[in-house]
């Protein structure tokens, strides 16, 4: 696999042979084992992993109202690892100030989700660098915000 730009069938690989040793106990790698972490975490897609190699040509698509469970454990990872080395500067913080909040620590991800999402398309929309001072300012707006029934 290449490991700085894996094509879409690697990417959907790595989950699945990683939800596969999941099933059968077998020893994860450190990636593995962040990777299962999100995955215990959506048992909604639970029945696509479980499905294997015949998952791998689905398409999701936004006409269906389908989310791409892979892009979304992608990310999920992704968002892993920004808060690990916290790049950009700032969003560890920002990410404490929402669990501080009272967010779980998966909600809480989540927004951090929406928020790079939504820094990406701004930033594919005006074929721009992505904003990291926006993307921390979007995920420090939510902390400040009621938390949905309070």
């Amino acid at each position: 696999m290449n490991l700085f730009n894996p094509s879409r069938d690697e990417v959907r690989r790595f989950f699945l042979d990683t939800w596969r040793k999941v099933v059968e106990r077998l020893p994860l790698t450190p990636m593995e084992v962040h990777a299962r972490d999100r995955m215990l975490l959506h048992p909604e897609y639970h029945p696509l992993l479980d499905a294997g190699e015949s998952s791998l040509d689905h398409e999701f698509t936004p006409e269906t109202g389908q989310t791409n469970p892979f892009l979304h454990l992608s990310l999920h990872l992704a968002i892993a690892e920004q808060l690990q080395i916290d790049q950009p500067p700032g969003l560890r913080s920002a990410y404490q100030q929402l669990v501080g909040a009272g967010h779980s620590e998966h909600e809480a991800e989540h927004v951090i989700l929406d928020c790079l999402a939504e820094t990406l398309w701004r930033s594919q929309r005006d074929r721009t660098e992505p904003d990291g001072l926006a993307y921390i300012r979007c995920v420090q707006s939510h902390a400040k915000r009621p938390l949905a029934g309070t």
